[in-house]
């Protein structure tokens, strides 16, 4: 079991594995079956210096830690719109730091990789995922950097814990290339 803050924030974890945390127990207090969301990320200490009335509002004092980021909740995402194409649109300000993505999933164990027909385009191989005995309901929580650096939280929806949260930094390289995607000009 690893050493945990009161929050069940790991107290020797990074900055950005304490942001998408800290998103992750933010959503999980929403309850399931939440659309995806979307959030910037900022420097905790740069935001305290420029500007103080918000920094007040959202709680942050100057005992924050240094290098912290604070996730900023964007507006809802399209839902009329595929999340890809949706992140191929964005352009983030200088001051966004890192964005995070917190979405709900339906996974198969690998054990039933090889059982998935071929012959299924997207629609019917959703419908047969959604209908598989093994499905299991993730809620992802990826968080990128500029720079790159990267991190992630699984939650599954049957181990609805914060003590049950999965963390690491490769845990879904595909969605964490698609948000570091969205830094480049």
């Amino acid at each position: 079991m690893s050493n945990t803050a009161s929050s069940g924030t790991p107290m020797a974890a990074g900055p950005l594995t304490r942001a998408v945390l800290e998103i992750d127990e933010y959503v999980a207090g929403l309850g399931w079956d939440q659309p995806a969301r979307l959030f910037a990320l900022v420097d905790t200490a740069q935001l305290r210096s420029q500007e103080p009335g918000l920094a007040e509002r959202l709680g942050l004092t100057d005992d924050a830690s240094t290098g912290a980021f604070t996730p900023i909740e964007q507006d809802e995402l399209p839902a009329d719109s595929p999340l890809d194409e949706f992140l191929g649109t964005i352009a983030w300000p200088d001051a966004v730091v890192g964005c995070a993505l917190s979405v709900e999933r339906l996974m198969l164990p690998s054990s039933a990789e090889a059982s998935v027909p071929d012959s299924l385009d997207g629609a019917q191989l959703a419908k047969w995922v959604a209908e598989h005995p093994e499905r299991q309901e993730v809620r992802m929580t990826v968080a990128v950097l500029r720079d790159g650096e990267r991190e992630s939280a699984l939650r599954l929806r049957e181990k609805d814990s914060s003590t049950e949260v999965l963390t690491g930094s490769d845990l879904v390289p595909g969605l964490a290339d698609a948000l570091v995607a969205t830094f480049e000009e």
